[in-house]
């Protein structure tokens, strides 16, 4: 399943997003999107996790909870090209 995380810290790394979802289960895959000028976070990103059910255990624990000391929001990805 793939989890947007929206609200993060500008300072949070990929390493701190994928260990706050490894907590639930295995995570296939951590990115934090940047900016392509920039290469500064643009506060958002996106974590794939294999297990649908443990990705909703991540969604329901991890959801307006902090992480690097900002409130972060944790749902289901849309998949591309639906808005």
């Amino acid at each position: 399943m793939n989890i947007f995380v929206a609200r993060l810290n500008f300072k949070t790394t990929q390493e701190t997003l994928e260990a706050a979802f490894a907590k639930f289960g295995q995570v296939s895959s951590a990115k934090i999107v940047k900016d392509r000028e920039t290469n500064r976070s643009k506060g958002f990103g996106f974590v794939e996790m294999a297990n649908d059910e443990e990705a909703n255990q991540a969604i329901a624990a991890l959801n307006e909870t902090e992480l690097d000391g900002r409130t972060i929001v944790v749902k289901p990805a849309n998949p591309k090209g639906s808005n």
